[in-house]
Order: structure tokens, then C-alpha cells, then sequence
């Protein structure tokens, strides 16, 4: 379990606490040598002192001593340290100072390289540079080595979306045509009941193509394309994708409870769309057989700002190590070895969970207690950080799905 790294001192500190260290061990050195310098000058004026005077006073002799001399002598030695640590003291703090403005004058360029890599981060787009100007140092030329990196990803992404939009446009032309065949031979007034029932599971089959065309490309538009966000109300979301997908639930015998409160946010209203909507459509889909299944679609306000959708379902009993896994591009439950069925592509989660990534949000998902899913989509409000919360235990939990 990785836990938040603790605190540190920034590099700004560090550096001025590192010259302001080295400055007072260079001061006490310097007020060391002073010292003995001047000690031992003074020991060589004493040894050079005159001889004591003596004189005769009322017939005794009396010895002049010189007591003056060592008595300035310690005075002198000991204003010498106490004025040099006072000194050093105020010395010191000047130069702390000034090393704390200088470190950071030194460290701003790199401060906005910083600053522009974590812009990017949330944003989810290339287009910004830092475009570090002045003299040429090692922080222009990491500057200047990031800018060349995201260009060239932004090439890389912009070939990405361009390939992959032409080639959605000439996989769908011969779909739509061998659709259009299918269907004129299955129409025809000398068509066989054979041929009718293979015309069928043809069009099944292009319809299966179709949709995951359609998967794969909202896929990389989740991912790799600059969103507009525009003001959302996730509440009114819930109950457009819930009224769209009644007659399916209502062929499948699945009850679709909603709970639409308030969510407003900022997003792009047509990918959030598609995550409401793959998050019922698969919870009606991978469901209980019996009659007796249902779906729990909430939307909330977290008390921190965030807003979030759960879906939660009855199905199948979900072992937790498979969950991570029905996240990734063509997972189902039962393994990767399982065929894509006519209904699914296995993209669901995964295009919810790069529609959520494209708002800076998180998706958790648990398995439900005797059968089911519970997914959770916690995203930002207005930027905020994205936070998560529980299901509730006492009744249907609020967000399930499985892949598409």
C-alpha cells in the first residue's frame, strides 16, 4: 500500500538553507583564525613587554607589576568574540536572505516548466508550450526539449484522430453497402426461408460491426481529443439516458429506479451522455434472467464539490480480482478468451473510463453482495479535485456496468 508522500522542503529551501549553512561554517572558520591570530599576537607583545621598574619607598623595595596589560588583553579577546558572533549572527541572517531571493530567481524558470506540465496534465491538451525565453542555460534547454516533445505528440495524436476518422469513414461505406445487399436479397419476391434466415444473421453480424466501429471511435475521442466543456447538470442526463433505455429494460424485464438530485458541472455533454448511457445500457444487459432484476441510477453532490453517478445492477456473482479487468478494451467477464457477443464489443467501461479521465474524474467499481456490479463516477466540479464515496449498504448501490 503506497500511502501520500510526506511533505518536503521545497528545492528553494533547501538550496537557501544549504548557502546559509555553508556561509556560517565558512563565518565561524573565519572568526576562528581570527581568533587565534590575535591571540597569539597578543602572547608575542606580552613576551615583549619591559622589565618590571623597581624603586625604593621608605627603605623597601617595591615591584611594579604590569596587571593593566593582561587585564586589556582578556577584554580585548573577548569583545573580539563576542562582536565577531554578533556579527556573524546578523551577517548570516543577510545572507539567508538574500540567498532565498536568488534561489528563487533562479528557480522560476523551472517553476514554470512545472506550472505548464501540470496545466497540460488537467487540461488533457498538447497545444500549450512553455516558450522559455532569455539567456541560454540548462532550464531553457529542458524547456526547450519538453516544448519539442509535445509537439511532437501532438503530431502523433493529430495523425491518430486523422487515421482513425478516415478509417472509420472506409470501414463504414462497405458496411453500410453489404447491409444495403443483405437486405435487397432478403427482400427479394424469390428469396428462400434459407436465405431470409442468413440474410438475418448477416445483418446481425454488420450491425455487431457497426458498433464496435462506433465504440472504438468514441474510444479515441475520449482520449486523445480537446473537449469544450460547457455547463451539465448530470441530474438531467440520468433521466434522458433512463427514459431512452425503458423499452429495453422493459423487454429484458429489468426495473430501472432513478434518482435523479442535482449534479451540476462543467463538461462535454455528449461524452457524459455516453457515460450515463453505457453505464444503464449494461447494466440492463448483463442482468438476472428471473424477472425479478433491477438497476439503482443516482446522481449526487459530494459535500467536497463533487458530483457523482452510480449505477448499480443485479447479475451474476463477480469474483473482485475480475473486476479490474472489465475495464480494459475487449474484457469481459469470463475471460478474454470469450467471443464478442452480437450485443457487446467489451468498450463500455473502458470508453466510461476514458470519458472520465477526459474530466479528470475517477471510476471505481465493487462487486455487489449475492450478484452485480456497483460502479462509481466521481468527477471534478468546476475543476475541483474529484472525490469518491461509498455505496449505501441498505439499498440497491448506485452505479454497475459491465463492458459493452
Amino acid at each position: 500500500m503506497t500511502g501520500r508522500p510526506l511533505a518536503r522542503p521545497t528545492m528553494r529551501a533547501r538550496l537557501t538553507l544549504v548557502n546559509g549553512g555553508l556561509f556560517l561554517v565558512a563565518g565561524l572558520a573565519l572568526l576562528g583564525v581570527t581568533y587565534l591570530l590575535f591571540d597569539n599576537q597578543l602572547a608575542r607583545s606580552s613576551w615583549s613587554a619591559p622589565e618590571p621598574d623597581t624603586a625604593a619607598t621608605d627603605g623597601a623595595t617595591s615591584v611594579a607589576t604590569p596587571a593593566q596589560p593582561v587585564v586589556a588583553t582578556s577584554d580585548a579577546t573577548a569583545s573580539l568574540l563576542t562582536q565577531g558572533a554578533i556579527a556573524l549572527v546578523v551577517v548570516g541572517g543577510v545572507a539567508v536572505g538574500c540567498g532565498w531571493l536568488v534561489a528563487g530567481r533562479l528557480l522560476a524558470p523551472l517553476r514554470r516548466v512545472t506550472d505548464t506540465a501540470r496545466r497540460i496534465a488537467d487540461s488533457g491538451t498538447l497545444r500549450e508550450r512553455v516558450a522559455l525565453s532569455g539567456s541560454y542555460h540548462e532550464v531553457r534547454e529542458l524547456a526547450d526539449t519538453f516544448d519539442t516533445m509535445l509537439e511532437r505528440l501532438d503530431r502523433a495524436f493529430d495523425g491518430q484522430r486523422h487515421f482513425v476518422a478516415n478509417a472509420s469513414h472506409e470501414l463504414r461505406t462497405p458496411l453500410t453497402l453489404s447491409r444495403a445487399l443483405v437486405e435487397l436479397a432478403m427482400h427479394r419476391a424469390t428469396a428462400s426461408p434459407d436465405v431470409r434466415r442468413l440474410g438475418e444473421s448477416l445483418l446481425e453480424i454488420n450491425a455487431r460491426h457497426e458498433r464496435l466501429i462506433a465504440g472504438l471511435l468514441m474510444l479515441a475521442r475520449a482520449e486523445h481529443e480537446h473537449h469544450d466543456h460547457s455547463p451539465v447538470d448530470l441530474a438531467d442526463v440520468v433521466t434522458h439516458v433512463v427514459a431512452g433505455t425503458a423499452h429495453e429494460a422493459a423487454r429484458a424485464e429489468v426495473a430501472v429506479h432513478e434518482s435523479a438530485a442535482p449534479a451540476p458541472m462543467t463538461g462535454d455533454a455528449l461524452l457524459l451522455e455516453r457515460l450515463v448511457h453505457n453505464l444503464v445500457e449494461n447494466a440492463v444487459r448483463h442482468n438476472t434472467e428471473d424477472g425479478d432484476g433491477w438497476v439503482r441510477v443516482a446522481s449526487r453532490t459530494a459535500a467536497d464539490g463533487t458530483v457523482e453517478i452510480e449505477v448499480t445492477n443485479t447479475g451474476q456473482t463477480i469474483p473482485p480480482y475480475d473486476v479490474p479487468g472489465l475495464f480494459e478494451p475487449f474484457r469481459r467477464l469470463g475471460g478474454p478468451d470469450q467471443v464478442v457477443s452480437g450485443r457487446s464489443a467489451g468498450l463500455g467501461l473502458s470508453i466510461v473510463r476514458a470519458i472520465a479521465d477526459a474530466h479528470a474524474g475517477t471510476v471505481t467499481a465493487e462487486p455487489r453482495a449475492g450478484g452485480g456490479l456497483t460502479v462509481t463516477v466521481s468527477l471534478p466540479h468546476q475543476g475541483s479535485p474529484p472525490a469518491t464515496s461509498s455505496p449505501d449498504a441498505a439499498g440497491p448501490p448506485a452505479a454497475a456496468s459491465w463492458p459493452a
